[in-house]
């Protein structure tokens, strides 16, 4: 992997990509650190030292925005507004037909929807900000904290903070987009790797300081997660597919043999996301209720907030799997595969082309899907598990979902820079 990343910077184009790349990451990390207007910096970071940051589900979110949330910085929304608003246009396709329809016109179709995208997140965005801020105003972000975060809490003021956050995300959006089209791999998720990354060197001196049998054992139960998140990530399901041979004009067409690629993981890290979301409910909902709170609230914070109740953990299995069920069954249509294949004179051996295709890779899908979601739901509680059992669960917000984007992105990344490379290669052989 190191000589990839040093051929990789031997080469001019590509080593301007990753020059461009970390440039804006680094322009990212720097926008963290700069406070909103109107938030005391040193009264929050007198609350931080007093209280030991956010917990719950705002120390999961904070997490995500790389220290930004607790900070109350211009970037403390993070990149999650998007992307919450991109799960919400790909979940519209399946109830609005007109998404759908915008889906398969091809690059223009795409442009409308990435447009729809874009005003979603910013409406996401004011909500949240409006929600933090009015968090952090009544005392309620930083539980016990006696020093005012807001000291001016004036309808201009609030209004300047809500507005700053939002430019916040949509700055992050534009940056997000920029390395895409102009650096290496996929921007969002690079900037989010990049946000979770940044919270190692607080985990690994927790770990450390936990002593080191724990560090011993972290390090152990961490190396086998991230080994098999790596295997599973990279295993498919290979379905065989014959092209007949077709005669156009004077040339033959057709003949070849090719493959269906189906992962083990079709949905990715997108039902861990969703149901540690609704998980979260409770705890959002607690910081809501007040000092006196109803019995049910206090039920369900004592027992589905809980990351360590059992009615947590079973609900956040069946919640896994059935998000891989739903989000795998949007992202792959086998009745839209199916007609391609008949429609270019593809088939899989064995299989009549049309209905039964489509059933037989329905069938092949949901027994993929099965063994995939028991394992998401396997690498989503391994780390909760872990942290429980060393004592630490309540200083280490670091997940399975973590893992999971840090590994998925890495992974993705190194073969977008080796297939650049291979590029490059043929060019120089040919020329």
């Amino acid at each position: 992997m190191l000589s990839g990343f040093l051929s990789a910077f031997r080469t001019p184009d590509l080593r301007n990509k990753l020059l461009f790349t970390l440039g804006m990451i680094a322009v990212y990390r720097l926008g963290v650190a700069v406070p909103t207007p109107g938030v005391d910096y040193g009264n929050v970071q007198q609350c931080i030292a007093d209280t030991g940051g956010t917990e719950g589900a705002f120390a999961i979110l904070n997490l995500f925005t790389g220290g930004a949330l607790q900070n109350l910085s211009i970037f403390a929304l993070g990149i999650m507004p998007y992307i919450t608003a991109s799960i919400i246009v790909q979940l519209l396709r399946v109830l609005i037909p007109r998404f759908e329809t915008l889906y398969r016109e091809g690059a223009e179709g795409q442009a409308k929807l990435t447009q729809y995208t874009r005003y979603i997140t910013i409406g996401f965005a004011v909500l949240q900000s409006a929600s933090y801020i009015t968090l952090a105003r009544t005392g309620q972000f930083y539980p016990n904290c006696a020093y005012d975060i807001i000291p001016d809490d004036s309808w201009v003021m609030i209004t300047m903070m809500i507005v700053t956050m939002t430019a916040g995300t949509v700055f992050i959006m534009w940056l997000g987009e920029r390395i895409t089209e102009r650096g290496v791999g996929n921007g969002m998720s690079l900037l989010i790797f990049t946000s979770i990354a940044a919270g190692f060197p607080s985990v690994a001196g927790t770990v450390y300081a936990a002593g080191w049998g724990t560090l011993f054992v972290f390090l152990i139960v961490t190396l086998a997660v991230i080994g098999g998140v790596v295997y599973v990530e990279q295993s498919q399901r290979r379905i065989p597919v014959q092209y007949a041979k077709r005669v156009v004009g004077r040339r033959t067409l057709g003949g070849s043999s090719t493959y269906i690629p189906l992962k083990i993981n079709m949905a990715g890290v997108i039902p861990v996301i969703f149901a540690a979301s609704l998980l979260s409910l409770p705890t959002v909902i607690t910081q809501f209720a007040g000092d006196n709170p109803a019995e049910w609230i206090v039920w369900m914070q004592n027992n589905i907030g809980d990351a360590t109740s059992p009615w947590h953990i079973a609900l956040y299995v069946l919640l896994i799997v059935f998000f891989a069920y739903f989000y795998t069954a949007i992202t792959f249509n086998p009745e839209e595969v199916a007609d391609n294949m008949k429609k270019y004179g593809g088939f899989i051996p064995g299989i009549r082309p049309g209905k039964p295709t489509a059933d037989f890779l329905d069938y092949v899908l949901s027994r993929i899907t099965a063994a995939g979601s028991l394992y998401l739901a396997i690498v989503a509680l391994v780390p909760t598990v872990m942290f429980a059992v060393l004592g630490l669960s309540q200083q280490i917000p670091l997940g399975g979902t973590s893992v999971l984007i840090l590994v998925g992105v890495g992974l993705d990344t190194v073969k977008r820079i080796e297939s650049q490379l291979e590029q490059r290669h043929y060019e120089g052989f040919l020329k």
